[in-house]
């Protein structure tokens, strides 16, 4: 698929940010994370009243990019820091220079593409500015969009923060409040997302001392051990509504009666992972099983979900088992979220919360030292991509832009979604190259899911 780059620019917004919010200080979880950017791909189809128009295609797909771009310049008065460029000292110059905007062309169909998608390829869709390094923090864009237009009119929308920046929830709170400014019209759901709340540096205040340079230091070194560089390659696993519904039912336990969707495809995947590992290596090996858990919900009373910043920490269940039931599984990740509650998000508030992070990495640090491999989990089931309409309809499909087919230095990751119906669950895998030939033919996992369905097949 070739992608022809027409334009880069910056969107600023539409009034210019007051004096006093010059500055936005990113807070203390923020600071655990790295200046990479983690895209969400959104491939939007011209609808069937389109096509029967007499209007011309490339008269509707300009006027759609001047809409996506002026409503992203409105929407920025109040994201105003994905406007401004990262520093070296825990914050964000919100200097109005705006999100690094690219326009680009595919020479093909967007069904032709979603006939049956190439992972390797979903990259070319995000939005690479030569001038910064993966790895920089000072200078870098907190936000980039890219653009792509097929020939048939459909529009793919890849858009990313800076994951040094904010979560998945923090970006899926702009991509709501952008889309309904594109429509001139805020939907109940999405009312609560035009307004940010940006009071996550008092809730956990930042912290430059040298305890915190030695925890992050410590935690790189516990678990960056687990970071392989190889060939790593994508795959989608797709588990609908019958298959989660089975699924579900079988882990069924007294001592977990409700399982949910991301615990009982979690668990199935992580059996088949480590099934993948002890094949290649000869031997069973405990492996820690690493959820990203959104911490909004579980303080007391609930933080707002408008929050925005990375409000988010890591879960780990080991696993030391070589043959573990589904239903043991799912009560292993049921209990190691289970201390993430209201105690524990108000432990990380205030001037303690430096310490309470210090205690707990030290603590899994060494209650997990056993473990030889890492799966690590998120879960974006949760943020609604799926109801994302700029006023031409919404997305047929949604995926990630996982480097896949490259050299990279990274630990299994599997990321989950939702199907387009709502009821099921895509998991996007990453794996060495040797690790995936061996889950594309587990027989178990492949009773309950489907490797790379075309997007255009999936349930409506």
């Amino acid at each position: 698929m070739e992608v022809e780059i027409i334009s880069r620019e910056s969107i600023k917004p539409s009034s210019p940010t007051p004096h006093d919010l010059k500055s936005h200080k990113l807070c203390l979880l923020d600071q655990f994370r790295s200046n990479i950017y983690v895209p969400r791909v959104l491939y939007y189809p011209l609808n069937q009243d389109d096509l029967s128009s007499t209007i011309d295609i490339d008269h509707i797909v300009s006027k759609r990019l001047q809409l996506l771009k002026q409503s992203l310049s409105e929407a920025l008065v109040r994201f105003y820091p994905l406007a401004g460029k990262l520093t070296n000292n825990f914050s964000v110059d919100c200097n109005d220079e705006g999100v690094y905007f690219v326009e680009a062309v595919a020479k093909i169909h967007l069904n032709e593409f979603l006939i049956q998608p190439d992972h390797n390829l979903i990259h070319k869709f995000f939005p690479v500015d030569g001038n910064e390094q993966r790895s920089q923090i000072a200078g870098a864009h907190v936000a980039k969009v890219q653009v792509t237009s097929f020939a048939c009119g459909g529009l793919v929308i890849c858009a990313c923060i800076s994951h040094a920046f904010g979560d998945g929830t923090s970006f899926s709170s702009f991509m709501k409040a952008w889309a309904a400014t594109a429509r001139n019209k805020t939907s109940e759901e999405e009312a609560i997302y035009i307004c940010p709340n940006y009071d996550a540096s008092s809730l956990f205040p930042p912290n430059d001392g040298d305890l915190f340079h030695q925890l992050k230091a410590t935690a790189r070194a516990s678990f960056g051990r687990f970071f392989e560089t190889g060939k790593f390659v994508v795959r989608r696993f797709v588990f609908d509504a019958k298959a989660t519904a089975e699924l579900k039912a079988k882990a069924k336990s007294s001592r977990v009666q409700n399982p949910t969707r991301v615990e009982v495809v979690s668990a199935t995947l992580s059996k088949s992972v480590m099934t993948a590992f002890k094949t290649r290596s000869g031997s069973h090996k405990p492996t820690l099983l690493s959820h990203a858990v959104n911490l909004r919900s579980k303080a007391r009373p609930p933080l707002s979900e408008n929050l925005i910043g990375n409000i988010v920490w890591k879960t780990n269940a080991l696993c030391t088992e070589e043959e573990v039931d589904l239903d043991v599984l799912v009560w292993q990740l049921r209990e190691a979220l289970s201390k993430f509650d209201g105690d524990f998000v108000k432990s990380l508030q205030g001037v303690g919360g430096l310490l309470k992070l210090s205690e707990d990495i030290k603590c899994e640090a060494e209650a997990y030292s056993d473990a030889k491999n890492k799966i690590m989990f998120s879960s974006w089931s949760t943020f609604g991509f799926y109801g994302i309409n700029f006023g031409w309809g919404k997305p047929i499909w949604v995926s990630g832009a996982c480097l896949g087919g490259s050299i990279v230095e990274s630990s299994p990751t599997i990321i989950l979604m939702d199907t387009r119906s709502g009821n099921g669950i895509e998991a996007w895998v990453l794996l060495i190259e040797e690790d995936m030939a061996l889950l594309e033919v587990d027989e178990k996992l492949l009773e309950v899911a489907t490797i790379d369905p075309s997007p255009l097949k999936l349930p409506q």
